[in-house]
């Protein structure tokens, strides 16, 4: 018999059974207690017999949610565990102790259940803001993710069979948290930025679709206005440790850009102010490696603070209250609008794959599908005509 069952308590059962063999042939036998009705241990028992037949049968562990998180993240000495970029390891750790470790974090790892998972996403759209507030999809995906990676490790380790985090889906995004401009809107939103300082910085933002992060790292050699190409090579973040120019994630980030004419003209005129503004300041004239986006004494400005002053801009200037992120999003659903490939619009986002845009802008791209119907039926009439 490969395994029993013995009753321990009231609501307790010792499951007893054999975990293959070791090294030597000899036979492990493991023992585990189960709280509950016979019918939860028959379960559990099913499940740890399976386990092992398929090779996927781990040791007990009483590591806990809350444990097994802030070891994979590491602490302060270990800025970048596992590979995980600075800014990337220092949001995940926030999400942890802000949203997982609250609500799943005295749980076993081992005895976290896909039920779990589901119950604290709900809190979390409920209640899981700030002072009790509901939490955004978006935010709640985000540490839905830093869960299912976390668990992921446990898995690699076999510390764990599987990831429950991946039986079930994050919650799915609204299509209101994707901040974007109408067409009308854009247009105001230049004319009233004409002559700011953000003017030229916005322009690119929407004429490109970069990240703050790349726009913040351009050097002028980056930017080509004869060829109206902006070569995206490296993003600035800030952390803890300060301000630091980063390659990108993957290789689909390094990316050439075209530029439309009027975003060539806009930054052909900062470009003068850039050399002006040095002369003035005794600083000579800029190099290849000068920033197009810099301070004026030609340090790199911090991404919150071009966060911070477009949000000025927009209560002095009345223009619409969105992020500034909001204008790659409004470059993304532009190029939608205009029926571009999902495969160029990804490619000119930066994104790994055309997956992540399916994933962001999926409500954007037209639901009516006469256009295929339309390919179709052409196709069909060619066939018809050739006799095929």
């Amino acid at each position: 018999m490969r395994g029993s069952i013995t009753r321990r308590g009231k609501a307790s059962w010792r499951l007893k059974f054999e975990a293959g063999r070791d090294a030597s042939g000899k036979r492990q036998t493991r023992y585990i207690t189960v709280r509950g009705k016979r019918a939860d241990a028959e379960r559990e028992l099913t499940r740890l017999l399976g386990d092992t037949d398929r090779g996927m049968f781990v040791e007990p562990s009483k590591t806990t949610v809350a444990q097994w998180l802030r070891d994979w993240l590491g602490g302060p000495s270990d800025p970048q565990p596992h590979g995980l970029a600075r800014k990337t390891t220092e949001r995940y750790r926030q999400l942890a102790e802000q949203q997982v470790i609250p609500h799943l974090g005295a749980n076993t790892l081992q005895k976290l259940r896909p039920a779990h998972v589901a119950a604290w996403h709900k809190r979390l759209l409920e209640s899981g803001g700030k002072n009790g507030r509901p939490l955004s999809a978006r935010t709640c995906g985000h540490a839905h993710r830093v869960l299912h990676r976390a668990l992921a490790r446990a898995v690699h380790q076999e510390v764990l069979s599987r990831n429950v985090a991946a039986a079930v889906p994050p919650p799915k995004v609204d299509a209101s948290e994707v901040e974007i401009l109408d067409a009308s809107q854009i247009a105001e939103v230049l004319a009233k930025l004409r002559g700011h300082a953000l003017h030229a910085i916005a322009t690119a933002a929407l004429a490109t679709g970069m990240r703050r992060g790349e726009l913040l790292a351009l050097r002028l050699a980056s930017v080509d206005l004869e060829t109206g190409i902006v070569k995206v090579e490296r993003s600035l973040e800030e952390t803890a440790e300060g301000l630091a120019f980063k390659a990108p994630k993957t290789a689909h980030g390094r990316r050439s850009i075209s530029l439309p004419p009027n975003a060539v003209q806009a930054l052909r005129e900062h470009r003068r102010q850039v050399l002006e503004t040095r002369m003035a300041l005794g600083l000579g004239r800029p190099d290849p490696d000068t920033l197009l986006f810099g301070m004026h004494d030609g340090s790199p400005m911090r991404p919150d603070q071009l966060s911070w002053l477009w949000r000025s801009a927009c209560k002095s200037l009345k223009l619409p209250r969105v992020s500034f992120h909001a204008l790659r999003h409004t470059h993304a659903s532009a190029l939608i609008a205009a029926g571009l490939d999902v495969v160029i619009v990804s490619r000119r986002l930066g994104h790994a794959s055309p997956t992540t845009t399916l994933r962001v802008y999926a409500h954007l791209f037209q639901k009516d599908d006469s256009a295929a119907a339309g390919a179709i039926e052409a196709a069909m009439r060619q066939n018809n005509r050739d006799g095929l």
